[in-house]
């Protein structure tokens, strides 16, 4: 049985409830985990609120923070191990990405553990005589933080670090359905020997402790990464106190490939864009939109290459992909291949099951493909969140950037070309926060993450994710104080 960390404490929810944790692989439970709701969440906040208020952690010296930050990251690469394959276990990716994912996550930590005590503030210049004008930084304050299955402690830890970082309290609430390693990690800061109420760690469903987190007038900023629907309900709940919101709502991030790009390369990184971990990445490369003299060569090859990918055990050495995450998820996968076949889209390979027997008992779903695609369908405009690619062919350059645009999302995109002044043009046209240049997915701590339009607001990693965390002052002294005789005595 894993329980919740509020207050300092290891404690079982209130009502006692548990929820049992499947491997999406073969439906196996693998961990029973305390069920909270709101009225844990109001507990976790007090704590948070009353160990903010106090300044134990606040008013910690940055280098200090810094160095706390700093253990997490050496304690992750101490258990990365465990944690690989805790993450495996609850998400069915393979346990090679598992463990570069804890790489990039300690990555994260210590990044921003080195910015900690980097902000001493600036000094500007006053236009009044005998003053000193200067702006700081300090922490927002209580930060509640919802993050979502399908990269549970890499997602935690691009919430948790910076707000450590900067001074702040957190209350943590992980997917309910990939709690395994945020609990671990949880483990991991008790050990680091933080001051009790600064990480606080509650499970459940969002409609109970998330809207908590975000209705709640003690909490000063509200982290999400998840859908969109989701995400503008706890924007509009978030409003009653005007709280902070740092929202990551996902994407259908085009892949625009043109003529003269490494034929190879592009396809490599088409089949990599979408059907990396079963499609299940916020900034998968759903949309491929290819250049019509090469669309045909380039659709058979594609084909060729998504009937090979190796689906199996994540812990398996020759599996390329795992299950989806649930039975429920798979469901809105498969609806999604009704409604592109029912739009005209025309099915190329994949949309059904695997018949394989030993995948039976998963929730396995075959790499997927359409042409014939339009931006009028809802299959291409859509965020399916599986491994599903829609294939639309342009002919210009303009059309290539307008059918890429042609979205209310804007998290990611690339495009793969040899002419670097074509390349540098195009990304400087897409409505993206992030554009790749003959590639596809790299990220790092140094560098923000986020979305234009209804991918997001706010940004992730990088000096921005840890000033999201933060509020600006001015401060403003003046050195000669006298009477200004505005109203006379």
């Amino acid at each position: 049985m894993k329980y919740m960390y509020i207050n300092g404490a290891w404690v079982n929810a209130a009502s006692e409830k548990v929820r049992d944790i499947i491997n999406p692989f073969n439906q196996e439970v693998i961990a029973q985990v305390a069920e909270g709701d709101a009225e844990d969440a109001k507990f976790a906040i007090a704590a948070a609120r009353e160990a903010f208020d106090n300044g134990e952690w606040s008013d910690t010296p940055g280098a200090e923070r810094g160095q706390k930050v700093f253990r997490i990251a050496e304690l992750i690469e101490r258990d990365k191990e465990e944690l690989a394959e805790l993450e495996t276990l609850d998400t069915g990716k393979t346990l090679e990405e598992s463990r570069a994912d804890m790489e990039d996550i300690a990555g994260v930590f210590r990044y921003f553990a080195g910015l900690a005590d980097k902000d001493g503030g600036e000094v500007i210049e006053s236009p009044i005589p005998d003053s000193q004008s200067k702006v700081v930084r300090e922490p927002v304050g209580v930060c509640g933080q919802i993050t979502p299955w399908n990269y549970p402690l890499l997602q935690a830890a691009w919430k948790i670090a910076p707000a450590l970082a900067a001074g702040n309290t957190i209350v943590l609430k992980p997917s309910e359905i990939t709690p395994l390693t945020t609990l671990k990690v949880t483990e991991l800061m008790e050990e680091t020997g933080f001051p009790k109420g600064v990480v606080n760690l509650v499970m459940g469903p969002g409609a109970t402790v998330g809207n908590e987190l975000a209705e709640s007038h003690d909490v000063d900023l509200i982290s999400f990464t998840g859908g969109i629907e989701t995400g503008k309900r706890i924007m509009q709940t978030a409003s009653g106190n005007v709280k902070n919101i740092a929202l990551e709502l996902g994407g259908k991030n085009p892949n625009i490939v043109f003529a003269d790009a490494d034929f190879e390369t592009a396809v490599d990184q088409a089949l990599n864009a979408v059907f990396f971990h079963a499609g299940q990445v916020c900034s998968a490369g759903a949309r491929l939109i290819l250049e019509d003299s090469i669309h045909d060569r380039f659709v058979e090859e594609l084909k060729k290459r998504a009937e090979r990918i190796k689906l199996g055990n994540g812990f398996d050495e020759d599996t390329q992909s795992g299950p989806l995450i649930s039975a429920e998820h798979r469901e809105k996968v498969e609806n999604y291949v009704e409604i592109g076949k029912e739009e005209g889209a025309k099915l190329l390979v994949g949309g059904a099951r695997p018949e394989n027997p030993e995948l039976q008992d998963g929730f396995f779903y075959l790499p997927t493909i359409f042409t014939e695609c339009t931006t009028d369908m809802r299959i291409v405009q859509e965020e399916v969140f599986g491994p599903v690619l829609t294939i639309e062919r342009f002919q210009t350059e303009e059309e290539s950037v307008k059918l890429a645009n042609d979205s209310i999302y804007g998290l990611a995109g690339a495009v793969f070309t040899k002419d670097i002044d074509k390349a540098e043009r195009i990304a400087g046209k897409l409505r993206m926060g992030t554009v790749w240049i003959n590639d596809f997915h790299p990220y790092f701590a140094q560098a923000p993450w986020g979305g234009y339009k209804q991918s997001g607001i706010g940004r992730e990693l990088g000096k921005p994710g840890l000033e999201e965390y933060t509020e600006t002052k001015h401060i403003f002294r003046n050195v000669n104080p006298e009477p200004i005789h505005w109203f006379k005595a």
